[in-house]
């Protein structure tokens, strides 16, 4: 008879085995139940699409950490999609008086609230808003996590519905903020798993309606401030003392738009709620069009799918996109102290790490204090997206006798420019009479007042249609295309990082997903020849306005992002040289947006002046990313580049729905086009039939 000590010495044997994957057939069919494609699961378990085939027809098996990640996922898709004849592992939906099996669910898993067996949050079913459509076949779906069984977020109206994710409706008792936040941490089952492995769970949202903010004691509307930004409850509002009366706190934003309640942590076990009040202007019309009016359940629909594809809202989509860049690159992860053994919180390699670092001069803002106590006059860099107007005087008489003016708009071209980029995560070093090294990034004192342009283009080297006149500051892309183009570099100061990373690349692939994603839920896929894809994208918003509402936050997330790098002061009480609160996060780096603007502006050109070679058309005006040319048909077929074969010409604009190629922004007659430039204006601006802003979320 076999002793105690041979028996726990084979239990222990069993739980140091690595994880059990399913037989490939069934990894296969599982995934092909959630609607993955073998592509997208293998971006996102950072392999190769290759490697995911080679799993599901047993040829070869995945190792830690991404053994792990996959068990994960498999796990929650055979919760989600049983096998034909096994019993479900999520119960199915219940009438109204019943309760869920997943929201029984407890959990003591570090970091996340814990769902009480005694009192779980009731679940209901009930029929969606008129307006209200199912999820594209490839919408986007959470991986499934007990911890977090409801989403990430749910939307409450003033009868104690809150409306989640897949058409769930949550009964919620509360009739006071603090109520609300204790349901909402120890019932509602809301939350979302973290991004990267070394970051940490997303907080709880719950957006609510205006009634049911005036239900809560909140005021319907917040008045008497010029800025939405500085919107807030007073400190005297008895909103505010019941939260400090209950021991809850408040973050120095205080109680406006977004709102963030919380308790400091017990260990790892976060105590937090992010709270919207839609009355207050919380989603910002230009980030969220029409969503706002919407019904509660197809608000959660729009906020969901934005939660599943790129991050749980935080504020603004600028303040998202910001928030995207730490959760994919977490400052900190937990590192062995060789001393003493203990684990301790250490530098995660390639992230931005934890405190905060100022800019070289040249890079800063005229009223940042490295500038205003050094006395700084060097001068600063100018790395701006192109306004440029082609002067009237040098448009041809054959341009002139064509009919069209076509506006091109690359899509989210600033997300194109972050893919692969090189950035500092250093702090700057300077340097006098350095070798130019394209492959280093900074920024260079450089004389380009030599290199000879052609005025039918704009500068690639400022956003407007100025030339250098001598010396100034350009960021390595910038310098690296004057070489492109043959000149001779001779940097006479540099200011350079020697610790460098591509810190974007995870913000990118995902936004990216996200956008292509929400596209092809659309109508607008990849595999679309250019006429199918212009038909497609005249009727994309038409099909169903709540995605196109996800898509124009996607989109708004990617600039707002890059302009949250060099947040600018705010408030009459400013004074040069003071330090502001945006200089207190490490992600306050406007070199790295001046990285992604640069590249950004360097591909325009660089397309601009290989449409020139390879057509002879020169555009009429450039505004960021748009661009418009004279055209002799109403369409871009009638003026892009195609070869006998009936590709696209590479090297010039490529229609398609992927970030960097183009698609039709709008289309006007020239005589509309050539009365706007005489008259000063920029028709690239106008070219949609209104007024396109340039904002870069600052």
């Amino acid at each position: 008879m076999a002793s105690e000590e041979e028996l726990f010495a084979s239990v222990d044997a069993l739980l140091n085995e690595e994880p059990h994957l399913p037989p490939p057939a069934e990894r296969a069919r599982l995934r092909e139940a959630a609607g993955i494609t073998q592509a997208r699961l293998a971006t996102a378990l950072k392999t190769t699409t290759q490697s995911v085939k080679n799993w599901e027809n047993g040829r070869s098996e995945p190792k830690s950490p991404r053994l792990d990640a996959y068990q994960r996922l498999l796990n929650g898709w055979a919760a989600k999609y049983p096998a034909h004849g096994a019993a479900s592992a999520v119960a199915p939906a219940p009438a109204a008086s019943s309760e869920p099996a997943a929201s029984e669910v407890t959990t003591d898993a570090p970091g996340t609230p814990t769902v009480p067996a005694a009192g779980p949050a009731r679940l209901t079913t009930r029929p969606p808003a008129a307006s209200h459509r199912p999820a594209a076949k490839n919408t986007a779906q959470p991986t499934a996590d007990l911890r977090f069984p409801h989403g990430p977020l749910a939307v409450l109206d003033a009868n104690g519905s809150a409306y989640g994710i897949d058409g769930i409706v949550l009964d919620c008792p509360a009739t006071t903020v603090v109520e609300l936040v204790e349901w909402t941490l120890r019932e509602s089952g809301l939350g979302a798993a973290k991004l990267n492995r070394y970051g940490k769970d997303s907080d709880p949202l719950i957006v609510l309606t205006a009634a049911a903010a005036v239900k809560l004691g909140l005021p319907e509307r917040l008045e008497g401030h010029e800025q939405r930004r500085s919107l807030r409850l007073p400190e005297d509002h008895p909103v505010i003392k019941q939260v400090a009366k209950a021991k809850w706190q408040l973050t120095q934003r205080g109680f406006g738009p977004w709102a963030r309640i919380y308790r400091k942590a017990q260990g790892r076990e976060r105590q937090c709620v992010q709270l919207a009040i839609l009355s207050w202007d919380a989603l910002d019309e230009r980030s969220w069009p029409g969503v706002t009016d919407m019904e509660a359940a197809d608000i959660a629909r729009v906020l969901g799918v934005y939660a599943t594809r790129v991050i749980t809202p935080r504020g603004s989509t600028a303040v998202s996109g910001l928030e995207l860049m730490t959760a994919l690159r977490p400052p900190t992860k937990a590192v062995q102290d060789p001393a003493t053994g203990n684990w301790v919180s250490g530098y995660n390699a390639g992230s931005l790490g934890t405190e905060p670092m100022d800019p070289a001069p040249p890079e800063a803002t005229p009223e940042h204090p490295v500038v205003v106590h050094s006395g700084w006059s060097g001068g600063f860099l100018n790395e701006e997206a192109y306004q440029w107007v082609r002067p009237v005087d040098l448009l041809t008489d054959e341009e002139c006798t064509l009919p069209y003016a076509v506006g091109l708009d690359l899509n989210t071209a600033f997300l194109a420019a972050a893919a692969r980029l090189v950035v500092g995560l250093s702090a700057p070093d300077h340097f006098h009479a350095p070798k130019f090294n394209p492959k280093i990034p900074g920024s260079w004192l450089v004389d380009l007042s030599h290199v000879e342009l052609d005025l039918r283009l704009p500068s690639p080297f400022t956003p407007t249609d100025e030339r250098p006149t001598g010396p100034a500051w350009y960021q390595t892309h910038t310098v690296a295309y004057a070489q492109e183009l043959g000149y001779n570099v001779a940097p006479i100061e540099a200011y350079l990082r020697r610790e460098t990373g591509a810190y974007l690349d995870p913000w990118h692939d995902r936004l990216k997903n996200a956008y292509v994603d929400t596209l092809a839920d659309l109508g607008v896929s990849k595999d679309l020849d250019d006429r199918a894809f212009l038909e497609a994208m005249e009727r994309h918003k038409d099909i169903d306005p709540a995605l196109a509402a996800v898509l124009a936050a996607i989109k708004a997330t990617v600039k707002g992002g890059i302009g949250k790098l060099r947040e600018r002061p705010q408030g009459k009480k400013y004074k040069d040289g003071d330090r502001w609160p945006a200089l207190e996060r490490p992600t306050w780096r406007p070199d790295i947006r001046a990285a992604v603007i640069s590249k950004a502006r360097v591909n325009m050109h660089r397309k601009l002046n290989n449409m020139a070679k390879m057509t002879g058309l020169y555009p009429l005006a450039v505004l960021s990313d748009c661009v418009v040319y004279p055209s002799p048909g109403p369409s871009p077929l009638d003026f892009l580049p195609y070869a006998a074969s009936g590709k696209p010409q590479p090297g010039g604009f490529r229609l398609g729905p992927t970030p960097g190629l183009a698609k039709l922004e709008g289309v006007q007659e020239l005589l509309w086009a050539v009365d706007l430039m005489e008259k000063g204006y920029n028709p690239a601006r106008h070219i949609k039939g209104g007024d396109a802003v340039l904002d870069e979320g600052e």
